[in-house]
């Protein structure tokens, strides 16, 4: 494991603020006009709208949405719990849309860890802290030594090497969180899902969790997704993405101390639209009236702006 000290070293030596995610490395998790459409009796639904996105390796982002808007369903189909109806989503070499029953098991197991915002459904209530971490790697296929030397590798990373031994009704809230983590990492994923991971947490817990997230990122260089409604968490990543009627609408960038990516301040922010990969952009409700905006508008381009104005009868 990292020392804690050589860790902190190498932060201060790194640079004050973190360059801009992705600009100049090979997307890690790729989303392409990606459909969900769910069939509930004779009715359709449509979830996703032909959404777009793109995470570099070892970046944190948040997605952020009113409910509804689509970004639960965004995290099932990258955890493989389910499947798009049509686009591109593409994580590591995987395929999400054209894969076997093997190779779901498989993307499952190795390229990703999830963490539920119930804590109750992230650990079996008859296995202690260190049987939790332990059970993904039995799965796996991990020999016993190397099973429970990774189990205490973890929970020590998680601050909990002195619970090993509990199980989840002795944990606090946040403990159970943590466990939730180190079960999560068990099988070294490239790739933590996190639904709403401080939902049923008080504040400073919260921060704490936030903190270890952080912490799990520098250290083992884990790509980061959080589904939240958190401000602590929306307002201080180097990018929240917000997601509205199943498209991506708007993404705020943020500049954002290398040494605290999540759960930092900054007061460097800048709000973009987002273009997706067939020219759309939804134009905010405010503006559209406050231009007089209709449902048909003229696109022109002047002086190397464009230009939107409402189209004459």
């Amino acid at each position: 494991m990292t020392d804690p000290k050589k860790s902190g070293s190498a932060a201060s030596q790194a640079p004050a603020v973190a360059a801009q995610p992705g600009a100049d490395q090979t997307p890690y998790i790729t989303c392409s006009d990606v459909f969900k459409i769910y069939k509930v009796a004779d009715l359709e639904v449509v979830a996703l709208r032909g959404l777009d996105l793109t995470v570099g390796p070892g970046e944190i982002i948040a997605i952020v949405g009113a409910s509804g808007s689509g970004k639960s369903t965004l995290l099932n189909i990258l955890a493989g719990f389910d499947s798009p109806s049509a686009g591109t989503v593409r994580v590591g070499k995987f395929d999400l849309l054209n894969m076997t029953r093997s190779e779901v098991v498989d993307y499952r197991r190795r390229e990703v860890g999830f963490i539920w915002q119930q804590t109750s459904r992230n650990l079996f209530p008859y296995l202690s802290a260190l049987e939790n971490v332990e059970l993904p790697m039995v799965l796996s296929g991990s020999a016993p030594s190397a099973r429970t030397a990774r189990a205490r590798e973890l929970l020590d990373l998680v601050g909990l090497s002195h619970r090993i031994k509990h199980r989840p009704e002795i944990l606090s809230g946040g403990e159970q969180q943590r466990v939730a983590i180190a079960v999560a990492l068990a099988n070294r994923p490239p790739l933590l899902l996190a639904d709403e991971p401080t939902g049923e947490l008080d504040d400073e817990t919260g921060r704490e969790v936030l903190e270890l997230l952080n912490r799990v990122n520098q250290e083992l260089k884990t790509t980061i997704v959080v589904v939240t409604h958190d401000p602590a968490i929306a307002t201080s990543v180097e990018r929240a993405i917000a997601i509205r009627d199943g498209k991506t609408s708007t993404e705020i960038r943020r500049m954002v101390s290398y040494a605290r990516r999540i759960g930092g301040q900054s007061d460097r922010t800048r709000e973009f639209q987002i273009v997706d990969a067939s020219g759309r952009v939804q134009v905010p409700r405010q503006l559209i009236e406050l231009a007089g905006l209709g449902d048909r508008v003229v696109v022109e381009a002047v002086d190397g702006n464009v230009i939107l104005r409402p189209a004459e009868d």
